[in-house]
């Protein structure tokens, strides 16, 4: 019985500390680090905390957007807030996910994005630090 008790307590813990994530559908990829989707009924720009990618009148922007393109379009993501709710431009700031792979460190480990953290939204910094890739497109 305690051995049940205390494994139902840490199913609980474990679940308690997941980050909370909302589902959302992808209707269109702006740039590599910014997306349109359909959350709760109503349209949504959403930019990826953490990363920056090029601009898209470069080679480089071109290749990000493709590869986010690739990565998210049309799918139901998965989005994780950190501190902040939206940016100066109104764009709700999240954590993506698709096919359970975080889209924003997956852009910086293949080299498409670099590391760009702005306090307070820094809870995956290390983790992007990690991946960087230096000297990619």
């Amino acid at each position: 019985m305690i051995r049940t008790l205390g494994l139902l307590a840490l199913v609980v813990l474990i679940l308690g500390c997941a980050p909370a994530r909302e589902s959302a559908r992808v209707v269109r990829v702006i740039d590599g680090d910014t997306i349109v989707v359909l959350l709760n009924g109503k349209e949504e720009r959403v930019r990826y905390i953490g990363i920056d990618t090029p601009e898209l009148g470069t080679m480089c922007g071109v290749k990000a957007r493709l590869v986010n393109s690739l990565l998210v379009s049309g799918k139901v993501v998965q989005l994780e807030k950190d501190v902040s709710e939206r940016d100066r431009y109104g764009r709700l700031l999240r954590y993506v996910y698709a096919d359970g792979v975080m889209v924003n460190a997956r852009l910086v480990e293949e080299g498409h994005a670099k590391v760009a953290t702005y306090p307070p939204d820094v809870k995956y910094r290390g983790l992007f630090l990690r991946l960087l890739v230096v000297g990619s497109c």
